[in-house]
């Protein structure tokens, strides 16, 4: 396979002939082992306006030169005693594409009120283009109500919270980490059948999946074994990519497998992208497998969703020095 090249703000990142062909630090990040993805460091400072159009991105060998689907946001967002959510929201406003949440949206129970005073606002300009992911806060009011009343029917069905919908010829799956909650995430519960059953009747080539409670995770509430039932199911369907909050950091896995081996060939790259503004938190416990990780800066993840691969940049609200960026392709 050739090499893949993409260009993201102005850097050029140079991926390997296969996923795990190396890895380089960005600013002020810490970095281990190999990753599929290939980091540089954009300019510090970097803000949203900077950021390609859809059509930047271009490819040879692992991914299409065809503009690909862009998808924006973070997690851990929305505070009243917060202005981290505004900044990020700035970072958003007048960027094409959807944008996702990774739970913990209105702190600090989620309610009707906090979701009218404090999340809509900021992150809710964008509601109508949004795709939201439930979090632990959420289900602060009872059957995270607040939640599912503000997002509506594009929340999934109430009771449950999982969905999925495709993006270009990606199949995006948005998942309900709070699984005492809705039934359980073990396997043979409601929603690893349904996850089961929609990677068998839809199959693709490229598969993203986010919630909010990340299976690893070197930041404060560390490594959460509930979903493993659902990363043995993308896992064993060839997926790629797995976004989620809880933890208020940035971090980027190398490709695993749900025990936690290294795995280049098949294993699923995880991103830790609790930095929408609400606050931060220290990296107690420095996991696995580990590639980049930053624990003070608020900022969103900008994809970008290609034919075969896809390419991501940490958007770091201004001022901030650190961002992450670089390139994969698919299995």
């Amino acid at each position: 396979m050739a090499a893949l090249v993409l260009v993201v703000a102005g850097v050029v990142v140079l991926g390997g002939s296969r996923p795990g062909a190396g890895a380089a630090s960005s600013a002020g990040a810490g970095v281990s082992g190999s990753a599929r993805a290939t980091v540089s460091a954009a300019p510090s400072g970097q803000s949203a306006s900077a950021v390609p159009d859809a059509s930047s991105p271009t490819a040879t060998g692992g991914a299409s030169t065809a503009p690909g689907f862009m998808l924006i946001g973070a997690g851990d967002i929305a505070s009243c005693s917060s202005d981290g959510d505004e900044a990020t929201a700035k970072l958003i406003d007048g960027v094409d594409g959807t944008v996702f949440t990774l739970g913990d949206n209105a702190y600090e129970r989620g309610s009707p009120g906090e979701y009218r005073d404090c999340y809509d606002p900021t992150w809710g300009r964008e509601r109508a283009r949004t795709r939201p992911v439930p979090g632990n806060h959420e289900y602060g009011t009872r059957a995270a109500a607040g939640y599912f009343q503000y997002f509506g029917d594009t929340a999934g069905k109430g009771g449950e919270g999982w969905y999925a919908y495709d993006a270009g010829t990606w199949r995006v799956y948005v998942l309900n980490s709070n699984c005492d909650e809705v039934g359980g995430c073990d396997a043979g519960s409601a929603q690893e059948r349904w996850l089961h059953d929609d990677l068998a009747a839809n199959p693709r080539q490229c598969v993203l999946a986010m919630w909010h409670h990340p299976l690893f995770s070197s930041g404060e509430h560390g490594n959460n074994p509930i979903t493993r039932p659902l990363w043995q199911d993308l896992y064993d369907a060839g997926s790629d990519l797995v976004l989620n909050g809880h933890d208020h950091t940035y971090e980027r896995f190398a490709p695993q497998a749900p025990d936690g081996r290294l795995d280049a060939d098949r294993g699923i790259v995880e991103m830790v992208v609790g930095t929408g503004g609400r606050s931060h938190y220290p990296f107690p416990i420095i996991r696995d497998n580990s590639l980049v990780r930053d624990d003070t800066t608020w900022g969103v993840l900008r994809l970008v969703l290609g034919d075969g691969g896809w390419a991501f940049q940490f958007l770091p609200v201004p001022g901030a020095a650190f961002t992450d960026s670089g390139d994969g392709t698919c299995h």
